[in-house]
């Protein structure tokens, strides 16, 4: 199917409501080893990632783990899928035990050639709201790629950071991550799957809880600075069990860098506006 032809899927849309349950904050808590939020408090930054999910039965789920291509997403022939990355503005906090509504809607579908092959890039627009307020708009990235020997080395030197965690990513916590986001792709919990048959030395680590970590270092911190908005990317794929820094530096006035490291070479990077 061709690029032309997948553009028919720009414009779709689906809505899910959650309550934004205290007993799955708490189970997302103890994934990323700190206290719950308890009911009418603050959801932490990206910690939405954990609800608004919308599952589907087992024969409706592909070799990879993942739902079956062609509905919501657009089908991309038997390419790998990852997370590559977007973009948040935090217009208000999203509260914990309070019905909640995500709108998603497919904004873009661009194919591209990058080093590793041919590269389809999908864009989703996500709106979350909650009272009738919105809290959170994100443009989310979703790459899909020819199966190829994935990009393992970094070659860009981490700065030097001003703050940095240390973050040992087992493999029951990559388990409890891919459970409490309810998130079926076989490369975090499948070590026969992931190395045989996508080529990967291991488990890898979700983009997505590599974003809420860069977050949660820099709110830890930085507790008196409040962030706006946040752009990230992942740069390349990290494994369990083999540690990585979660760093960061405020370089100006109201903007930070964050990056994920190892080896002192980034593997995933972002722009952190605060108030």
């Amino acid at each position: 199917m061709t690029t032309q032809d997948l553009g028919a899927w720009i414009g779709r849309q689906e809505t899910i409501h959650d309550n934004l349950d205290a007993g799955h904050t708490e189970k997302v808590a103890l994934t990323l080893d700190e206290p719950a939020p308890g009911p009418g408090q603050e959801l932490p930054l990206l910690w939405q990632w954990a609800y608004f999910i919308r599952g589907v039965p087992y024969a409706e789920i592909g070799g990879d783990g993942h739902p079956k291509r062609g509905g919501f997403l657009p089908p991309a022939d038997d390419r790998n899928r990852m997370w590559a990355g977007g973009r948040l503005t935090f217009l208000q906090p999203l509260r914990v035990g309070s019905p909640a509504v995500k709108q998603s809607t497919i904004l873009a579908i661009n194919e591209k050639t990058g080093r590793t092959g041919k590269l389809l890039f999908v864009t989703v627009g996500h709106q979350y709201s909650q009272d009738g307020q919105l809290c959170i708009d994100e443009e989310q990235d979703i790459v899909y790629r020819e199966p190829s020997p994935p990009r393992l080395q970094g070659s860009t030197q981490a700065p030097q950071a001003q703050w940095s965690e240390t973050v040992e990513p087992s493999s029951i916590m990559l388990y409890r991550y891919s459970a409490v986001t309810f998130n079926g792709h076989r490369i975090h919990y499948d070590y026969p799957y992931v190395t045989q048959e996508e080529g990967y030395p291991g488990l890898v680590v979700h983009g997505p809880m590599l974003a809420t970590l860069m977050c949660r270092s820099f709110r830890r911190a930085n507790p008196d600075r409040t962030p706006v908005s946040l752009s990230y990317r992942g740069l390349r794929p990290l494994f369990s069990p083999r540690p990585f820094q979660s760093s960061g530096r405020i370089d100006q006035a109201g903007k930070a860098h964050l990056w994920i490291e190892q080896d002192d070479t980034l593997a995933h990077e972002a722009e952190l506006e605060f108030k």
